[in-house]
């Protein structure tokens, strides 16, 4: 069945067709929920959660533009809505902003299971921000209308989660030498 079929058929509430639609994009989604959760077991609940959203939603999408781009805007809305109703950006001064970080990173020596671990362990509001500006290109104004924050308030809380990874990669990094010498 072609895609546009098949979202035709979700269209009708056909569950065969929705069924087909998840095991086409959950991966694809799940890994979207993984970069904004704060572990799998939450990912999963987010996964379960955008599927109903998208269900619910589906007839509102009129073929126009990338099918999984709407699917992934409705996954990140979907876990960011959460976040917003947790108070999660209640608590931040915007007069304390950073200046950019930089790092300079040997990727050889970091896996992506450590980093998605270290990003993961970052504060929701550091992790959120971080997500959206660095790993998926939103602009802060439009992060700053995701969230119901100031651009202000995007620009620290990305400074903020910079500086806390950066600090993990060096103490990863300084611990690997220590190894390595060790032997």
């Amino acid at each position: 069945m072609s895609l546009e079929r098949l979202i035709q058929q979700c269209k009708k509430g056909d569950r065969k067709a929705q069924e087909e639609l998840y095991r086409l994009f959950a991966n694809k989604l799940f890994s979207t929920c993984l970069k904004y959760s704060r572990n799998k077991s939450e990912a999963e609940d987010n996964l379960q959660d955008s599927f109903i959203t998208i269900f619910s939603k589906i007839k509102q999408y009129q073929s126009k533009g990338s099918f999984e781009g709407w699917l992934r805007r409705i996954t990140i809305n979907t876990v960011l809505q959460k976040y917003r109703g947790q108070g999660v950006f209640n608590l931040v001064n915007e007069n304390q902003i950073e200046e950019e970080t930089s790092l300079e990173v040997d990727e050889n020596h970091l896996s992506l299971d450590f980093l998605l671990k270290i990003i993961q362990e970052l504060p929701d509001r550091y992790r959120l921000v971080f997500n959206l500006y660095v790993l998926d290109g939103y602009s802060h104004k439009e992060i700053a209308d995701m969230l119901n924050i100031s651009e202000g308030t995007s620009k620290s809380n990305l400074a903020r989660g910079r500086a806390i990874l950066k600090e993990k990669i060096i103490a990863h990094q300084a611990l690997e030498k220590k190894n390595v010498n060790s032997l």
